[in-house]
C-alpha cells in the first residue's frame, strides 16, 4: 500500500472571504439568537473553506415598539430595502442574514447559514488587499488594490463591537444583548478605487470610551447590476 502524501501548511488552499450581513434590531426578540449566531461564526471560523467576514447592520423600524436601538441607521433600511427588491421579497425582515450579496435567509437558521456558505466558498472571487489603513480626526483613510474589471462598486464599512447594550424596552426588555461588527458607517465608492489611490471614510458613531469595543474597517467588492459580492476583506484599527 502506498503511503498517503503528506500534506504540507503552505500547500492549503487559503480559505475565501465571504461577506455575511446580519439586519437585525435590539427591538426585535427572534433577533438575540441570530445575533449569537453571527457572533459565534466570527470569533470561531466555523464554515469550511470560508473566512467570514461580518456585519451587524441594525434597522429603525423596530424602534416604535418602545426602545430605541442605539445602533440603528437609517442607512441600513435603505440597504436593507435595496435587498428587499433584489430578492423580490414582500417586505423586510428581521432577522435576515445576506451571504455575499447573493442568499438570503432567516438570521437564526445555522442550516440556512452553512448551505449558503458552502455556495459562496465555491464561486470565483478577486483578490482584494486593504492597506494603509489610519484614522484620524476626519474619519479612516485607506487604500486597496484589486482586479477590479469596471463593472464593480466598492463599499466600505466601519464596524465595532459591542460587549453590553443594556435592553430597557421593547421586546428584549431587561435582556443584556452583545454584538459583534455593529456598523457605524457604509460608503459606496463608484470608481477610481483599484489603483491603490488614497481613499477615506467617516469615523461617526463610533464608541470611544473606557468600555469601547474593538473597530475594523470592511471593505467589499459588488457587481453594480446583481449586488453580488466578489471579493472582501478586513482590517482591525487602533483606536484614535
Amino acid at each position: 500500500m502506498s503511503p498517503k502524501p503528506t500534506v504540507h501548511a503552505q500547500d492549503a488552499k487559503p480559505a475565501t472571504p465571504v461577506l455575511v450581513e446580519l439586519f437585525t434590531s435590539e427591538g426585535c426578540s427572534d433577533c438575540p439568537p441570530a445575533d449569537d449566531l453571527l457572533a459565534k461564526l466570527d470569533t470561531q471560523q466555523f464554515e469550511p473553506g470560508a473566512h467570514a467576514i461580518v456585519l451587524s447592520e441594525h434597522v429603525t423600524y423596530w424602534n416604535h415598539q418602545g426602545w430605541d436601538d442605539p445602533f440603528a441607521l437609517l442607512q441600513v433600511d435603505s440597504r436593507q430595502d435595496e435587498y428587499r427588491d433584489r430578492f423580490n421579497l414582500k417586505s423586510s425582515y428581521t432577522p435576515q442574514m445576506v451571504v455575499d450579496g447573493a442568499e438570503q435567509f432567516v438570521g437564526n437558521s445555522p442550516r440556512a447559514l452553512d448551505s449558503a456558505m458552502a455556495k459562496a466558498v465555491a464561486a470565483p472571487k478577486r483578490p482584494l488587499e486593504i492597506s494603509d489603513a489610519a484614522w484620524d480626526k476626519s474619519g479612516v483613510h485607506f487604500a486597496v488594490k484589486t482586479s477590479a474589471t469596471g463593472g464593480e462598486h466598492l463599499f466600505a464599512a466601519i464596524a465595532q463591537d459591542v460587549s453590553r447594550s443594556d435592553v430597557k424596552g421593547g421586546e428584549n426588555s431587561g435582556r443584556t444583548l452583545h454584538h459583534v461588527a455593529v456598523m457605524r458607517s457604509m460608503k459606496e465608492i463608484k470608481s477610481n478605487f483599484a489603483d491603490g489611490r488614497a481613499l477615506s471614510i467617516p469615523a461617526s458613531g463610533v464608541n470611544k470610551g473606557a468600555d469601547a469595543g474593538a473597530v475594523r474597517l470592511v471593505v467589499f467588492l459588488a457587481d453594480a447590476k446583481s449586488g453580488h459580492v466578489v471579493g472582501a476583506a478586513e482590517k482591525p484599527l487602533t483606536m484614535q
